[in-house]
């Protein structure tokens, strides 16, 4: 069977009724959701339960490197793994993990036993990560893959809302936060168990090197480490360099609220004007108004309720350059390669989380608006980024044409 349909585009790696593929739709983007909510449970849970116990800053610092080193760990073979085991399996296993371990932190006895326990959530979240956009994207073809990949993106980021939803409700105490997680985790094994949702058949390739895929989609190494870098700075200093603008605590924490609410909402129109236009084009506007708006943020928060709105606005537009990103992956690679694509991106995406807070904040240290410019800057240089690899690519294409 051909892998085009008539006009060109990509066929989807496996035909299924219209029913199927909006139930398997449903089920793995709501699946990728608990990717988000296991990190943005744990990331302050986790810390504030061992300050309580007395431990230094630095051990804790190492406790949460745990998960970017889980992540490193296994994001080298996920690719060889799906093609041995299949998607739906090791998501299974990834799901379970969850359960178990978040079920086992008030259980342990001496917090050095979370080391190894934040390791394997890191193993379990990123192939979550990896494999939940490669499903769905294997459920897409060229003209609905912008849509369901901004479905994709709002789910992601909706989990990472969910977590400090959760602790909202039930404090940063004892063992139900943890129990609550393990539930949600649970509850997702189940719907990715149901028959009636289509794995994709995952096809070996004879290269499954991560400097390979590296090198085979360097736009999307760049745009994961920019979306994680900034996200990650943004949750931790947003509402400190509004305090410092003169908003109260509370208030600082909605503005963080409000940008992500965005980001969860605009993926939907977003992600239409990404079928219907051309998306390289696409993902440079979305650059260019995220350094404008990133620039105006020190006018912005000065002006009252007008804030809100445009932080809504702004959340929208950056986290698009990702789900923009997602779409032109989606549409250049199949099975396997795409899990090495992610698997690569999973490393990016590391980086950008532990670089991304530090330049903030040395950024801040230096000046009063460090945080409006480090985001600024750093959409900037990413805009460089991708304009000069686009001109190298069309240069290699008018050389082998």
């Amino acid at each position: 069977m051909s892998d085009t349909n008539h006009d060109g585009s990509l066929r989807p790696a496996f035909e299924v009724s219209r029913a199927r593929l909006l139930l398997s739709l449903a089920v793995v983007i709501g699946t990728a959701s608990v990717f988000g909510l296991t990190y943005s449970l744990t990331a302050p849970l986790v810390a504030l339960a061992l300050t309580e116990q007395g431990v230094t800053e630095t051990i804790i610092g190492i406790n949460a490197a745990m998960h970017a080193l889980g992540v490193l760990c296994v994001a080298p073979m996920l690719p060889r793994w799906a093609s041995r085991y299949g998607t739906r399996r090791l998501i299974i296993l990834a799901l379970i993990m969850t359960a178990v371990l978040l079920a086992l932190f008030p259980a342990m006895p001496s917090f050095w036993l979370w080391f190894p326990l934040r390791f394997g959530l890191g193993i379990a979240a990123e192939i979550l990560f990896v494999l939940t956009e490669t499903w769905a994207s294997e459920l897409s073809t060229d003209a609905t893959r912008g849509r369901i990949m901004a479905a994709y993106t709002a789910f992601l980021s909706l989990g990472f809302a969910g977590g400090p939803l959760i602790l909202s409700f039930t404090g940063y105490e004892g063992v139900l936060p943890f129990f609550i997680g393990s539930v949600i985790a649970l509850l997702a094994l189940i719907f990715i168990c149901y028959r009636g949702v289509q794995a994709p058949a995952m096809q070996q390739t004879h290269n499954l090197n991560l400097l390979r895929y590296m090198r085979a989609a360097p736009i999307a190494m760049g745009t994961t480490g920019l979306n994680a870098g900034i996200e990650t700075a943004g949750l931790s200093f947003l509402s400190l360099y509004a305090v410092r603008l003169g908003w109260s605590e509370q208030g600082g924490t909605h503005l963080i609220t409000i940008l992500m609410v965005g980001a969860i909402l605009l993926q939907l129109p977003i992600g239409w004007i990404c079928d219907k236009m051309d998306r390289f084009r696409l993902m440079v506007i979305l650059s260019v108004l995220s350094i404008a708006g990133a620039f105006f943020w020190p006018f912005i928060l000065q002006s009252g309720w007008i804030a809100y709105p445009a932080l809504f606005i702004w959340g929208g537009v950056f986290v698009g350059i990702y789900t923009t990103m997602l779409a032109i992956i989606g549409s250049k690679f199949r099975g396997t390669d795409l899990v090495g694509i992610y698997a690569a991106m999973g490393l990016f995406w590391g980086a950008g989380a532990l670089f991304g807070p530090t330049l903030a904040g040395l950024s801040m240290d230096m000046t009063a608006h460090g945080l409006p410019i480090f985001v600024g800057m750093a959409c900037a240089v990413f805009l460089g980024f991708i304009f000069f690899i686009g001109r190298f690519e069309k240069t290699m294409d008018e050389a082998t044409s």
